[in-house]
């Protein structure tokens, strides 16, 4: 494999540049917080502007945590608005490499492989990143920022900690200059991947740095961290064989098909139940939608501060399928048997596990087949409908009971309101 060079280019602040471009105001000296007003003042702020973080107040910081003299604008999420924006910045990456060339890991962060475009359009890697960038604040009015690297780590470390040390933020690293420039650089917990867990594990075994790993006996690492240290022990180097094109055609081995929630206050066992059937409901409906069936289904319950230690179990059906009729039959039968009837409920996940193409549907002696195929074509038909007209256009009467939470989150984007009516 020849030598390559990647970008990762990062929005600024993203979510709260946006809200700053609809108002036509300058992010680097406009104080906003994107946090939901109608929630508690203990809600998570999903970004600041720049010019907070100039005045010393941390991202995701709490909205009570930011100082009571400080004049702000508090603008509530509105998460389809975000996508709309970062569709039309892809849309400008697009103009300049094809898609098999860019990997998205985020919604404000994106990796693209430049290699072959240099040449192409006579510009060096900075130049060609300046380019985008200036045409993204250009059309939207967003900032960006932008790393520069001879692989896929080395261009996001550049990013995260080099281009905040430089006046144009955009940093670069090779091999050689990493190793150089950044070897002793601590805390390790700006390095991608390494959270204070394993900063903590890393330092109560006498390695501060990345100098110390790369030079640390790697049967010592893979006793500490298991096949984890073979990624630590090549980042400590700077290398990272993975590239985009391998990241595209990687095909997961196990799927499986989650929903989780963390509730807004405290909910009893009846409750917890009622939001259990809700989401069933819908991990069912998905199933549909994408054409998968399982035999096997999971439930994970947390309790209100700490009150009793989470519960969570398993349960294996004698059917493979995506019929909400069965499938939430077992789900009854798993919540009442595992979930503390005392304790109140504040989290919620379940999941749809080793789920597998239709085909594999498969029935045992007592199904009745017949009663499952209206089901599907009921399910088909509310999927239509959903997809028409908005996804509360129709809806179970459990959806309307007091506590039930489907209409609202059918309103939300990833947990938050999109900004638009459903």
């Amino acid at each position: 494999m020849g030598s390559k060079i990647y970008l990762c280019i990062d929005l600024k602040s993203f979510y709260a540049s946006v809200e700053c471009a609809e108002r036509k105001l300058d992010p680097m000296t406009t104080n906003l917080v994107v946090a939901d007003p109608a929630r508690a003042k203990g809600t998570i702020c999903l970004a600041i502007s720049p010019s907070m973080k100039a005045l010393g107040v941390k991202n995701r910081c709490r909205v009570f945590e930011i100082p009571a003299n400080l004049n702000y604008i508090m603008a509530p999420p509105r998460m389809q608005l975000y996508i709309n924006y970062a569709a039309e910045i892809y849309g400008i990456y697009l103009k300049y490499v094809s898609k098999e060339d860019i990997h998205v890991y985020s919604i404000d962060e994106a990796f693209i492989d430049v290699t072959d475009y240099l040449d192409l359009y006579k510009m060096s890697a900075k130049e060609l990143a300046i380019t985008m960038m200036n045409r993204i604040k250009d059309t939207l009015g967003i900032t960006a920022t932008c790393g520069i690297g001879t692989n896929l780590y080395l261009a996001k470390i550049a990013l995260d900690i080099t281009a905040k040390h430089v006046p144009d933020h955009i940093g670069y690293l090779d091999e050689a200059l990493y190793q150089k420039t950044l070897w002793h650089h601590q805390p390790l917990t700006d390095f991608w991947r390494i959270g204070r867990g394993t900063a903590k594990r890393l330092s109560s075994n006498g390695m501060i740095d990345m100098y110390d790993i790369a030079h640390a006996d790697e049967k010592t690492l893979y006793r500490i961290f298991g096949i984890d240290a073979e990624y630590l022990i090549d980042h400590a180097w700077g290398r990272e064989p993975t590239t985009i094109s391998e990241i595209k055609n990687y095909k997961v081995q196990t799927h499986s098909i989650s929903n989780g929630q963390v509730l807004f206050r405290d909910y009893n066992f009846d409750e917890g139940l009622l939001i259990v059937k809700e989401m069933v409901d819908l991990m069912c409906l998905d199933l549909v939608d994408k054409g998968l069936v399982t035999h096997s289904l999971s439930l994970y319950v947390g309790y209100s501060k700490e009150t009793a230690v989470s519960t969570s179990g398993t349960t294996t059906m004698t059917v493979t399928t995506n019929s909400n009729r069965i499938i939430t039959r077992h789900y009854v039968e798993l919540y009442q048997r595992v979930v503390n009837r005392i304790s109140p409920i504040r989290r919620i996940s379940v999941s749809a596990n080793d789920v597998v193409d239709e085909v594999y549907e498969q029935y045992d002696l007592f199904t009745n087949t017949a009663d499952l195929e209206r089901d599907h074509s009921l399910q088909l038909a509310v999927l239509k409908i959903k997809g028409k007209y908005g996804k509360n256009a129709i809806l179970r009467g459990m959806n309307f009971e007091e506590g039930a939470t489907t209409r609202d989150r059918n309103r939300q984007i990833g947990g938050h309101k999109s900004g638009v009516s459903s």
